[in-house]
């Protein structure tokens, strides 16, 4: 398990980790209330953080390991591809800007803390709102799944191997996570943040100046994709590639605002105008975001080889590895140990903010719902903490299950499930128009067509550009080839955005037919002036009392 362990490294990152650990713990103590057996103190931090807190904690929940380990992985591994991380994550804010702020307003309001609430509230069906719930739990396990690739990742480059480490790592955060809800990933998400700009800045200054310059950099990568036997590789995107890019990106930031931990960020912000100063400056992290990419072309000029890879022998190795082995090939190992800590860290606050809304959803929308209808808020509280102890579980679970050859898959193939929550959620903060019935219509044949169309992608190994040995025959990424469907070309297409295209058609179709039938409506609780309510109306649902 430690045998040719690089000791600085690992010295440096458990320092950092635990410290870490112990301020998850102290977190407890920081902001809270008189009552911390609450949903809204556990689980929402008491619906009071400011714009700093917010920043950070929005920062740390959605600029994860994926950041930091998915994204420069594709790069290195595809190419130009990997980049379309930067243009969802510049298109997402507007759209979070128009959507969420109307949510935090009927949320507090009616005391909501899940995306499964509202849509019980607004559209007056307990079915539907039970598969939104289901829909947000299951998409969660492989993006908190995700956050162990990074763990494990960094891990394997110090030469720590096996499964023990990432066990104990994930069983402290379970622990602190159990312990503090949300104020634990809050208060961490400062040090995680300067971590990584630090790790970031110092890495873009100094390994292009070690590697001979950008020049050299994109140079080494161009002859590598040039010279890959795979048609979609390249520094510059290739035509069948296009589609795939763009409805990714699209498909992608549609995505991210529905998932539930990014709701749970936004509904304990304190008012309104902390969620739109947030909108407005977050994509600065966009910026970080296209740097980190990078690091892909720079494992490439570096000559890094994954861990496991044998060029020869066509072995690529877990290409999840390039960017930890890049910074131990290019600092002295004490500022690597720094570097690997970032990553680890980076993959602990999203992890406990992921498992926390994914707690909050079975509590509210399922034990409350079907199996305790009078629960206090002790028991609520209690529901949620158990809960997010078996949803990191579950994670790991889904990390053997899937076995994707880049992480990245698995924050994909969450984006093509909770997509399908769209109709309900997103559109349903600006209209009814859409039949109850003809919602879960369209989530049934979103879901289908999802899982057909992910079921029908090959994972393939190019040895000529028009020859290919196929190493999976199903589940093997979410680029979904358009030959399937009859036409007669290489284009393919994010398989979630074939689905919520299908999804939104059922939507339309079924509803005409419902209103046509005058299948009952379902009643709404909610008033238009609701979402528009800000900190100070009366109408807003009283918290207990913050002891300073």
């Amino acid at each position: 398990m430690f045998d040719n362990v690089n000791g600085v490294e690992l010295t440096v990152f458990t320092i950092l980790f635990i410290a870490v650990s112990v301020l998850g713990f102290v977190a407890a103590r920081w902001r809270r209330a008189d009552d911390l057996e609450h949903l809204d103190e556990w689980g929402l931090g008491g619906r009071n953080f400011g714009s700093w807190i917010t920043w950070f904690l929005i920062g740390g929940d959605l600029y994860t390991a994926y950041t930091f380990v998915a994204v420069p992985a594709l790069v290195f591994g595809a190419g130009a591809i990997g980049f379309f991380a930067v243009p969802y994550t510049i298109v997402v804010y507007p759209m979070l800007f128009l959507v969420l702020i109307r949510l935090w307003s009927v949320s507090h309001v009616h005391g909501f803390v899940t995306p499964a609430d509202f849509v019980r509230a607004r559209h007056g069906s307990s079915t539907l709102a039970l598969l939104i719930a289901i829909t947000g739990i299951v998409a969660t396990m492989p993006y908190i799944a995700l956050q162990l690739v990074g763990i494990e990742a960094v891990l394997k480059a110090m030469g720590v191997t096996g499964h023990v480490p990432i066990i104990v790592a994930f069983a402290i955060l379970a622990a602190y996570t159990y312990n503090s809800g949300l104020r634990a990933p809050a208060l961490i998400a400062f040090v995680k943040d300067a971590l990584i700009y630090v790790v970031i800045i110092i890495a873009v200054i100094v390994i292009p100046y070690k590697l001979g310059g950008w020049d050299a950099i994109f140079g080494a990568a161009e002859k590598k994709f040039d010279a890959s036997p795979n048609p979609g590789d390249g520094v510059v995107l290739a035509g069948p590639a296009q589609l795939q890019y763009a409805t990714l990106a699209f498909g992608s930031a549609l995505a991210l605002f529905l998932y539930p931990h990014s709701v749970t960020a936004v509904l304990a912000s304190r008012d309104r105008n902390v969620i739109k100063r947030n909108m407005a400056a977050l994509p600065a992290y966009s910026f970080v975001l296209g740097l980190l990419a990078l690091l892909g072309y720079m494992a490439v000029k570096a000559g890094v080889v994954p861990i496991g890879a044998d060029p020869e022998a066509g072995v690529p190795g877990d290409g999840n590895t390039i960017v930890p082995l890049l910074f131990d090939q290019m600092f002295p190992s004490w500022f690597a140990g720094v570097a690997f800590a970032a990553i680890g860290i980076g993959a602990l606050v999203p992890a406990a903010i992921m498992s926390i809304a994914a707690a909050n959803l079975w509590t509210r929308n399922i034990y409350v719902e079907y199996i305790n209808k009078n629960a206090t808020p002790k028991q609520e509280a209690k529901s949620s903490k158990l809960a997010s102890l078996v949803v990191k579980a579950g994670a790991l679970v889904a990390i053997i299950a899937l076995d994707p050859e880049f992480s990245i898959d698995l924050q994909l193939i969450g984006g093509i499930i909770i997509l399908q929550t769209l109709p309900a959620v997103a559109i349903g903060l600006y209209t009814r128009w859409f039949h109850r019935w003809a919602l879960i219509a369209g989530w049934a044949a979103g879901m289908a067509v999802g899982f057909w169309a992910t079921y029908q992608i090959q994972q393939k190994v190019f040895t000529s550009p028009t020859e290919f040995t196929v190493k999976k025959e199903h589940f093997g990424g979410s680029a979904f080839p358009l030959e399937k469907l009859g036409f007669d070309t290489t284009y393919t297409i994010y398989a979630g955005f074939l689905a919520i295209v299908v999804n939104l058609i059922v939507c339309v179709v079924a509803t005409l037919v419902f209103r046509a039938l005058k299948a009952p409506e379902g009643e709404d609780a909610t008033k238009t002036s609701e979402y528009f309510a800000d900190q100070d109306d009366p109408r807003l649902r009283d918290l207990p009392e913050v002891v300073h």
